[in-house]
């Protein structure tokens, strides 16, 4: 998955507004959104269209509950090249893109090369991925991999919500 780096957006206030919004549920209406954000309707609806143009939202996601299709083992697995000619790289980075299963592919420095996140039925299915997929790959030297046993979704970069920071100030002290 290729990245273009956004058209040198100026945000403002309103725009982070929008984006917090839209990040904490991507199906609001503009009409909803509009009232959040504080903003005229026509106003939240092309502040959207240009923050799609600019590239800062590229898509908005379902977050799927793999255990719900049945997959419900999730594993990281480290690979590490032989190798790291530009071809044979790319070549495996769209392979693992393209693999059922496959969550994510993270391109990676330090000792690994890539970090595949993904969710399978059974521990058979996960070694299927890794030697069917995965190994098979001439430039593949070695895999590593990990069962993901929790997983929890980090607060992102943009600014906390009012309503966040308002719950985390009224919370008991012990």
């Amino acid at each position: 998955m290729s990245r273009r780096a956004p058209q040198d957006p100026q945000l403002d206030g309103t725009d982070l507004k929008i984006l917090a919004a839209l990040s904490r549920d991507g199906r609001l209406t503009n009409a909803a959104l509009a009232a959040q954000v504080g903003v005229a309707e026509s106003t939240c609806a092309y502040r959207v269209r240009a923050l799609r143009a600019s590239g800062v939202i590229t898509a908005i996601h379902a977050h799927i509950d793999t255990a719900a299709l049945g997959r419900p083992l999730h594993a990281i697995i480290r690979v590490r090249l032989g190798g790291h000619n530009r071809d044979p790289v790319h070549t495996l980075f769209d392979r693992l893109v393209e693999t059922p299963g496959v969550l994510t592919v993270f391109h990676v420095s330090g000792d690994d090369d890539f970090l595949v996140h993904a969710a399978v039925a059974t521990p058979q299915d996960l070694r299927d991925l890794i030697l069917e997929r995965i190994t098979v790959h001439p430039g593949v030297r070695q895999t590593q991999t990990q069962l993901v046993f929790e997983a929890r979704t980090g607060v992102g970069v943009l600014p906390p919500s009012p309503a966040l920071e308002a719950r985390k100030t009224t919370r008991p002290t012990r």
